[in-house]
């Protein structure tokens, strides 16, 4: 998915300096983005008070939005270096194409990742034929120095792993929950999964008190460690818990997002994460000139056109405003 802010802030964040060492609740508030023609997001990392968890330095929540006579998400080919997309569902679909030929329709509790690494470039649309609601989120994971260039590649796993108890039902997206390990390629310690509660059910999360951890609402109505949560918004946990206390007040669905704090300070801007404002400025060149992030073929429209740079210096601000 794209960042299609057409003056995106540059940026740096990372680095362990501001990681909050102990358990906090630290309430995020989405702010309001247009998503290509018709979709409308509630983007939540990065944050007017945090941008990053753990590697995950982009978060957007979108519906449920009713698209029986809509178009639905329709992003044109756009370039993306030194990150992974996650799509991830609970109604609708998703065609991802991308420069490497890929073709694959996404549904609901699929994992769609998508490792940039060097540079890709894809596109992202509702099918023609769709069912009737569209509801998901988007997300990107920073990756690690060692191994931003590696070769692009993209992954589809229909079938995860789960954790269950009474009233809990946890699918892991990314990384591994409490002995149950995703498939999908990952280049830091982190973890992502998909929570659905029944109402009245109060299960306690196992953590790793190393990771740091952040919670998004998706639907219904539920209490993260005592804080009442409702969908399109998102709590920081901080670091130093092993475990965390969910209760449902209705039928709900959360994402619990964690990993080993980020270590290095990374640039991110419009769709792209390097180390340097030269790293972006050259991505940039790139794209527009037809180079490196090669071409997506059989979207019905133009790729969409980088903005302009910022004209100030890039001042380091760490991971927190």
């Amino acid at each position: 998915m794209s960042n299609l802010d057409r003056q995106p802030a540059l940026s740096v964040c990372g680095g362990r300096g501001f990681v909050v060492a102990e358990p906090v609740r630290e309430l995020l508030s989405p702010r309001t983005v247009r998503l290509g023609e018709s979709t409308e997001v509630r983007r939540l990392l990065p944050n007017l008070g945090r941008r990053m968890v753990g590697a995950w330095a982009f978060v957007d929540h979108y519906g449920p939005d009713d698209i029986a006579d809509e178009p639905g998400m329709q992003v044109a080919p756009h370039p993306h270096m030194g990150l992974q997309t996650v799509s991830w569902l609970h109604e609708g679909e998703v065609l991802h194409r991308d420069s490497l030929g890929s073709l694959q329709t996404v549904r609901p509790r699929e994992l769609g990742l998508m490792t940039s690494g060097r540079a890709i470039s894809h596109s992202e649309e509702t099918p023609k034929s769709h069912s009737r609601f569209l509801h998901g989120a988007q997300l990107w994971v920073a990756l690690p120095d060692a191994h931003r260039n590696v070769e692009p590649h993209f992954q589809h796993h229909a079938e995860l792993p789960h954790v269950t108890a009474p009233g809990f039902d946890a699918t892991v997206i990314l990384g591994e929950l409490d002995g149950a390990e995703s498939p999908g390629s990952t280049y830091t310690p982190i973890v992502g999964a998909d929570v659905t509660l029944t109402a009245g059910a109060e299960p306690r999360l196992p953590l790793n008190p190393d990771f740091e951890y952040a919670v998004l609402s998706m639907s219904g109505e539920a209490q993260v460690d005592e804080v009442p949560l409702l969908p399109g918004s998102m709590l920081y946990l901080g670091c130093g818990r092993t475990e965390l206390p969910l209760r449902a007040t209705s039928d709900a669905s959360l994402m619990l997002l964690g990993g080993e704090p980020f270590e290095e300070e990374i640039v991110m801007w419009w769709n792209f994460i390097g180390r340097s404002n030269d790293d972006i400025a050259q991505a940039r060149s790139e794209w527009m000139n037809g180079d490196r992030f090669g071409e997506v073929k059989g979207y019905d429209g133009p790729p969409i056109p980088a903005p302009e740079l910022p004209g100030v210096p890039l001042k380091p601000r760490g991971r927190v405003r």
